[in-house]
């Protein structure tokens, strides 16, 4: 028989293939603009790159606070050699083998006649291919696998409501009473909820439901199944309580993002969403995949061997019907909300995670070619993945030179000036204002204005035409490509109020 732990290096080993093969090819298609260079992917490096520095930190965030990701970036760019591009691609990887630690914690011990390794590798190769079938550019796509490759797009609260379904389900497998498995399951939900208050949504809510009816069906354990509910509930309050003392950070608390009375609304955007998803063949792929999943949780969830299983069987299911029913129901408009969507359906493939009866050789025949195929694939998406991190920007790369070159202080519009400030030598040189010169305090250093005024503008096809406070013409219009820089030579203009 072979040993556990070679067991589990084998599975960390096929994971980190997987990983590979995953995110070269999602940057190999048009999605490598949410990965490379979308303006709300940058905040994590833009963050760790302050940290680093030493600088004054003074940053406007919006809800979520990214502390593991950012706490996580800036050891990879301390540790690695590496440019932003090759960061953000180290850790779109990095992302998906954490991924997969948490759901091998979901699939549970290694017991005879169960495969939790194989079954967990199969589990993120399925994820994997979700993502692969999404190649849209667009970060309003209903494209939410491939979002886990990001910084941004809550990949760590991702793993974290992945990370809490594995540890109540040791909690159900073993002791209730595990004093280290609640601790574990209290300090997960605690920090995922200080850094990102949708934790309490995606993970706290459905699995208190499912708490719930379980204990009332089963009054014989009630006791068992409601004591991960006291704790989840507890460290979810508590990591509320601790988003106060950074209060002065947090520029908008999301709240203003519930709006019930435009339900139907939101009905209508995510049905159009739904619909463009649909309109190619990958889509529908990618859809009849996850519903599959979602058939067999449901079935699952009754024929369940155990109370661990059904509870992750039950999750399966229940998390993204309540997700979708909870988006809708508070008016959103943000298909990122919905992530639970397609991570959550994955689980019921590690519930009960049986090995398959083969024989010996064709067992060890199978473990042999699955390998190889995935050392090939990995290794060969190195060079891949390196060439997408590689592609000349010659327009961004202009920009940034004339700028480093200058000595001056510009400013442009949001979704216009983030990439060219993050690659900057001194990013405090493009500072981040609205159309009408006002400082735009929205994930960014606050210490940037400070300034006061700028002498050159940075514009592209998203900026919003200007409507300055003073009347100024520029002395000359330095053509980047996509970009274009309007330079008042000796001249300033004022930056007026911050604002979110």
């Amino acid at each position: 028989m072979t040993r556990a732990w070679v067991r589990e290096l084998a599975g960390w080993m096929a994971a980190a293939a997987v990983s590979l093969i995953t995110a070269a090819t999602v940057a190999a298609s048009a999605r490598a603009e949410l990965m490379f260079r979308d303006g709300d992917s940058l905040i994590v490096a833009m963050v760790a790159r302050s940290l680093l520095s030493g600088e004054q930190l003074d940053w406007a965030m919006s809800s979520v606070l990214f502390l593991p990701e950012s706490a996580g970036f800036a050891a990879l760019d301390a540790a690695l050699p590496l440019g932003a591009n090759g960061l953000f691609a180290v850790s779109a990887a990095l992302n998906l083998l954490a991924l997969y630690g948490a759901i091998r914690l979901v699939a549970g011990r290694s017991r005879p006649g169960s495969a939790p390794v194989t079954w967990s590798i199969i589990a993120l190769a399925v994820f994997g291919a979700l993502a692969m079938t999404e190649t849209s550019a667009s970060r309003d796509a209903l494209e939410l696998a491939s979002l886990q490759l990001t910084t941004t797009y809550y990949s760590t609260t991702v793993v974290a409501v992945v990370l809490a379904v594995g540890v109540v389900r040791r909690m159900l497998d073993r002791s209730p009473r595990s004093i280290g498995l609640a601790v574990a399951l209290g300090a997960v939900a605690f920090v995922s909820t200080l850094t990102n208050p949708l934790f309490a949504v995606w993970a706290t809510v459905p699995l208190i439901l499912v708490f719930s009816v379980a204990a009332l069906l089963d009054a014989g354990r009630r006791t068992r199944i409601l004591t991960p509910s006291v704790v989840l509930v507890g460290a979810t309050g508590l990591g509320f309580l601790a988003r106060i003392p950074f209060a002065a950070w947090i520029a908008n608390t999301g709240a203003g993002y519930a709006q019930p009375e435009l339900w139907p609304e939101s009905i209508e955007y995510y049905g159009g969403l739904l619909a463009d998803r649909l309109s190619t063949p990958l889509g529908i792929l990618a859809l009849v995949m996850t519903l599959a999943l979602v058939a067999l949780a449901v079935v699952r969830t009754v024929r369940a061997p155990d109370v661990g299983s059904r509870l992750v069987a039950a999750v399966a299911w229940l998390m993204p019907l309540l997700v979708v029913i909870g988006a809708i129901a508070l008016g959103t408009h943000a298909a990122r909300y919905l992530q639970p969507v397609v991570f959550a359906p994955l689980l019921i493939l590690v519930a009960a995670p049986r090995a398959v009866t083969l024989t010996v050789p064709l067992r060890r025949g199978a473990a042999v070619t699955a390998g190889a195929l995935l050392v090939v694939g990995g290794a060969l998406s190195i060079p891949r993945l390196a060439d997408a991190v590689q592609q000349p920007d010659p327009d961004l790369a202009c920009v940034t030179a004339w700028v480093d070159a200058s000595g001056r202080t510009g400013a442009g519009q949001f979704w216009t000036v983030r990439l060219p400030k993050l690659h900057l030598d001194d990013p405090s040189q493009l500072v981040q204002v609205d159309h009408r010169l006002n400082a735009y305090a929205w994930l960014v250093n606050r210490t940037d204005f400070a300034v006061g005024e700028v002498s050159f503008l940075v514009e592209d096809s998203q900026t919003v035409q200007w409507d300055l406070p003073v009347s100024a013409v520029p002395d000359e219009v330095v053509d980047c490509g996509r970009y274009s820089i309007l330079d008042f030579g000796d001249a300033t203009l004022p930056l007026g109020p911050a604002h979110s």
